[in-house]
């Protein structure tokens, strides 16, 4: 016989308790029923007085938040009538008392609803526009230049206060970045605004660069184990043809047929690998130059020098660029492959053209402003290497270089570079001046060979491979690894340490030693649950118990991204990442603007944004611009705001980032597209597109929302969503070593093997430039009212 189960009775819910809010006697009957015995055997003989309190209270405390509710609403002015409609009428055009109160009837043991709001940190009225707000406030000096730059001529820079002196200062030139209307940097507004530990702690002398950015690695010397080879010994580690020939042997890769010039009027060239070419060929007053590194390029960097070494070397710029063995070569994210695998890191040079020189020394001065001076791209050196080809790579940021004057019978060294191969190790190479690299047959034309069998520093991590890498200063660097974590590290380190901790390094000390092996890293902290592949630190010093910067010591926060879709700060003394964006798209990229004042990458639909790192506003941000494709790389300087993004469907591009936030401004939100690849399945030919004319930023949902309601709005064309692998730009990086004069340079890398090389200034709005000239917004007189509306 069916065992027959006892019929439950509906008992009254404390969620009862908030509807009778007047009447006590049936509050006192509904508390009596709820004290019973619930008529279960299974019931524990609990006291339930607490909770009743306890639930009184939080009656008790709603009751008089919604009191409180109800006398602001009462306050407020009577809603405007609904206009008729065929929707139904929600009631509201009633008032408060004629609203019918919402009621929920729950279950026993459902949590009650709470109408308790959200709330957040207050934003401060001077930064309700997302207007950036600098991390680190450097009260001293720093220098601006009197003239316009140009390549391969040393500047004319006079002292004035930082922008970061006085928050009125501050707040004019933040606003008058906004007037910048062009592809690239205003020269008068340019400042170096990067901070190292490594600068001279001298007031007096904070304002040159040579002592903000100083010589670092002074005693290093360039190892004696490297070797000069010929065309023929380095044809190996050089990139090669996807097939081989019948013996075996590894063919040339194929020239690029690539078109180049004003569209409709476009001439197709043929370039070979180290084969390079001015735009000004084709593109009248073009200072833009194209070479091939042979195969796809996704490490590009420039080396900075010493302002004391510049004129001596001729103001030449160094650039080291990484090529893929071949164009079919696909990187296997987290696969280390073995040792020695050949690859090579070429060092190009942008230097001054025999003509341009005869023209500087006949009349220097007559030549201020001929557009003759655009320089050529020469590769100058290749090293070859056996750790695989470059994933990132990236020079210490402060000059590591020995002196040009300097007469010694061993070979200088150019710098220090780091990378992340494909061996699965983080390696930082000593480079050698391609000056002192002598090999038979050498001739001006041809660049130089070299071999360095082993790195000065190698990392490897047993359990992971490393893929991105971002120096903090001279001593310290991060690293990205596969497996979802990053490590920090100082240089001359080799080790495989269990997960839970981060390395830093006295990197003074590990070079001067010794001991080149079994060096523990100090910090090793899971993050992501993915590979980070973008990295970022925030270079900003600690403040002391009183609010004094620590100019002496490390930064300590980190900006990461994964392929987990999180973006994170994680500051290093509480190793735990804290995620201020979620994204259902791969983070590519991460980078820190000193001027935009926050970490810069990718939200949903590629959107590039940035998010403040200042305590005031922590985690907020604002869109720059929506992209055509996938973004690959956003590139940011210490010198201006401009922001370059190099996307999968072949455009090079930048924009303001301290254009105003008012929509509807007299400014507006300008993005120049620098170029645009293109390829021909059928024909596998390119074509380079340029001049084109700036687009404005449109809010691609907004503008298609209008459309429908019968508004007429010009809807941004969106591409087709898949592009070929070979347009792809890869990498873009500004000159953010070398002074206000080199600070309009930006180099590019793409899929095909072509990099290029950009020459990009601003201009003020309607040349005129706000506040009475880039003097006036020096002053430190407060900021009247009417001038903090932004018009």
């Amino acid at each position: 016989m069916d065992r027959e189960l006892r019929p439950r009775k509906a008992r009254p819910s404390y969620a009862a308790l908030l509807e009778l809010e007047g009447d006590e006697t049936q509050r006192a009957q509904v508390l009596e029923e709820l004290e019973a015995d619930s008529g279960s055997d299974f019931a524990p003989e609990i006291a339930v007085e607490s909770a009743v309190e306890d639930d009184e209270e939080e009656a008790d405390e709603l009751d008089e938040e919604e009191g409180e509710l109800e006398e602001k609403e009462e306050s407020l002015p009577p809603e405007p009538k609904r206009q008729k409609g065929k929707g139904k009428d929600t009631g509201t055009n009633m008032t408060v008392e004629q609203r019918p109160k919402a009621t929920v009837k729950l279950t026993s043991g459902l949590s009650r609803p709470s109408n308790r709001q959200m709330h957040a940190l207050p934003t401060p009225s001077s930064n309700h526009r997302h207007r950036a707000t600098p991390i680190f406030w450097r009260q001293g000096k720093v220098e601006r230049l009197l003239s316009p730059p140009k390549l391969f001529t040393s500047p004319h820079a006079t002292s004035v206060l930082s922008s970061t002196a006085h928050p009125a200062i501050a707040s004019r030139i933040g606003k008058a970045w906004g007037y910048n209307v062009g592809p690239g940097p205003l020269w008068d507004m340019m400042e170096d605004r990067a901070w190292y530990k490594e600068a001279v702690a001298d007031k007096d002398k904070e304002e040159n660069e040579r002592y903000r950015r100083p010589r670092v690695y002074r005693d290093l010397k360039t190892p004696g184990d490297i070797q000069i080879l010929t065309r023929d010994q380095a044809s190996l580690y050089l990139p090669s043809d996807v097939a081989a020939t019948e013996e075996g042997n590894l063919r040339p890769p194929p020239p690029v047929s690539c078109s180049f010039g004003l569209f409709g009027k476009q001439t197709r060239r043929e370039l070979n690998m180290f084969d390079a070419l001015r735009i000004s060929e084709y593109i009248l007053r073009s200072k833009s130059h194209v070479f091939d590194a042979g195969a796809p390029v996704w490490a590009i960097d420039w080396c900075p020098l010493h302002p004391e070494e510049r004129p001596c070397r001729a103001n030449k710029q160094y650039l080291a660029v990484g090529p893929f063995p071949s164009r079919s070569h696909s990187p296997d994210i987290g696969a280390k492959v073995a040792r020695p695998t050949h690859a090579c890191i070429q060092i190009w040079s942008l230097s001054p053209s025999s003509e341009d020189v005869e023209m500087s020394d006949a009349n220097e001065d007559e030549n201020e402003g001929s557009e003759h001076d655009t320089g050529q791209m020469k590769c100058e050196l290749v090293v070859c290497i056996e750790s695989g080809p470059a994933h990132e790579l990236k020079w210490c940021p402060l000059p590591a270089h020995d002196s040009f004057q300097q007469k010694c019978d061993a070979t200088r060294k150019l710098g220090l570079l780091a990378g992340t191969f494909d061996d699965g190790s983080m390696s930082i190479y000593v480079i050698p001046d391609p000056d002192d690299i002598h090999s038979q047959g050498d001739d001006s034309v041809h660049p130089k060979f070299v071999k360095i069998p082993e790195p000065l520093v190698r990392i490897e991590l047993e359990e992971t491979s490393c893929m991105s890498l971002d120096w903090a200063n001279s001593e310290v660097l991060a690293i990205g690894c596969t497996n979802g974590t990053f490590s920090m590290y100082s240089t001359r380190c080799c080790s495989t340490t269990p997960p839970g901790s981060i390395a830093v390094y006295d990197v003074a000390e590990a070079i001067n030693s010794d001991i080149q092996s079994n060096i523990l890293p100090i910090y090793y902290m899971s993050v992501h649950q993915s590979a980070v592949r973008g990295l970022a630190w925030v270079r900003a010093p600690l403040s002391s118990a009183t609010g004094t910067p620590l100019t002496s010591e490390d930064p300590t926060v980190l900006a990461s991204g994964g392929y987990d879709g999180l973006e994170c700060f994680t500051d290093i003394r509480d190793p735990h990442g804290n995620v201020f964006n979620r994204t259902r798209d791969v983070i590519s990229c991460v980078a820190n603007s000193v001027y935009a004042g926050g970490a810069i990458t990718i939200d949903h639909e590629n959107i590039i944004k940035v998010f403040q790192t200042a305590p005031a506003m922590l985690g907020r941000g604002h869109m720059f611009l929506e992209p055509g494709g996938p973004v690959w790389s956003v590139g940011v300087s210490d010198y201006h705001p401009q922001l370059a993004v190099g996307c999968a469907d072949g455009a090079c591009s930048t924009t303001n980032t301290l254009r105003p936030t008012r929509k509807g401004g007299a400014v507006p939100f300008f993005v120049y597209k620098i170029y645009q690849m293109d390829y021909s399945r059928k024909t596998g030919e390119y074509r380079m597109l340029e001049n084109f004319l700036p687009q404005e930023t449109q809010d691609r949902p907004s503008a298609t929302r209008a459309k429908k309601q019968g508004q007429t709005v010009e809807v941004m064309p969106v591409g087709t969503g898949a592009w070929p692998a070979e347009v792809g730009v890869h990498r873009t990086v500004w000159n953010s070593g070398n002074g206000l004069a080199n600070a309009p340079l930006l180099a590019s890398a793409t899929g095909s093997g072509l990099c290029r090389v950009d020459w990009l200034v601003g201009r003020w709005m309607k040349d005129k430039v706000p506040y009475g000239g880039t003097e006036a917004m020096a002053e430190t007189v407060e900021v009247d009212g009417d001038e903090e509306d932004e018009e």
